[in-house]
């Protein structure tokens, strides 16, 4: 096909999806540019991609060659649901004030505009699905038109959508997350793990707001540019695509179950960490 290839990966749990997307990308992807490569890089190998995650809670959650670790995921988890990061964005009325632009929390549970009180978009989803299993109506997003056209690291996560289905009695919210730009292989891992995370605070929230069970339900990832900078392609063909001939699928992943333990007893180590961060950020 002529333009950006739309690839599409249907897996039942996050490892396996992730890992297959990162197949499909390798071998389908197109060859493209990005505003971050420089003059002598080869080109990124890109793709729009569509990945379906039927059971996002099923084991095997965690691969292995996703670049980090327990504790980092544990921290970006807690950084998107729970704001551990928000003290860090920038004041916009200091032109000094070189702190981050954004947080994917701070935008979906205080979303700010000019001359309103901040906006908590995920509280007003559960509520209205609460209120209207099937309504259409319920999402979060991210883009500030004022600000991020000429921001130079705007948000990639650009909105969540979400919808309740009811099968064989239970009733199952459904999760749609879309992203202008997405790395593949440094950073969609830790994005979807986080996000079912939040899906999964979001179907408890609908639980307790409508009296009803709701359960967990299909996780689809939506990226614009879905790719694997050039500059990352040696790790990634010796770490990740490397691993594929020495180990097997279960060798390459390891269940949450066995690391949440360890994942939550990080907590105030990583709460300490994001305190002094903002202690130097300025």
């Amino acid at each position: 096909m002529s333009g950006i290839p739309v690839l599409h990966v249907e897996a039942d749990c996050i490892a396996r999806g992730w890992e297959e997307s990162l197949l499909e990308l390798n071998r389908n992807g197109r060859d493209i540019r990005t505003q971050y490569d420089k003059d002598a890089d080869p080109p990124s190998k890109d793709c729009t991609m569509i990945l379906t995650i039927t059971d996002p809670l099923k084991e095997p959650m965690i691969h292995k060659d996703f670049p980090g670790g327990p504790q980092e995921l544990q921290e970006y988890v807690m950084e998107v649901c729970e704001g551990i990061k928000d003290h860090l964005i920038r004041n916009p009325e200091d032109p000094e004030d070189t702190r981050w632009e954004y947080t994917y929390h701070q935008r979906m549970f205080a979303y700010d505009v000019p001359g309103f009180n901040p906006f908590d978009q995920i509280e007003t989803m559960c509520q209205k699905l609460a209120e209207v299993p099937h309504t259409r109506r319920a999402q979060a997003v991210t883009w500030k038109v004022w600000e991020d056209i000429e921001c130079y690291d705007p948000p990639c996560l650009q909105n969540l959508w979400g919808r309740i289905t009811e099968e064989t009695g239970r009733r199952f919210l459904n999760l749609n997350a879309r992203f202008r730009s997405n790395d593949a292989y440094k950073a969609a891992f830790m994005n979807i793990f986080a996000l079912v995370q939040l899906q999964k605070k979001m179907a408890e929230r609908i639980s307790e707001t409508s009296g009803q069970p709701v359960h967990v339900g299909r996780y689809c990832h939506f990226a614009d540019s879905y790719h694997v900078y050039s500059s990352d392609f040696q790790e990634f063909e010796g770490r990740f695509l490397g691993a594929l001939q020495k180990r097997t699928f279960e060798q390459r992943t390891m269940r949450y179950e066995i690391l949440r333990e360890m994942m939550e007893e990080a907590r105030p180590v990583i709460l300490e960490k994001a305190k002094n961060m903002g202690r130097s950020s300025k």
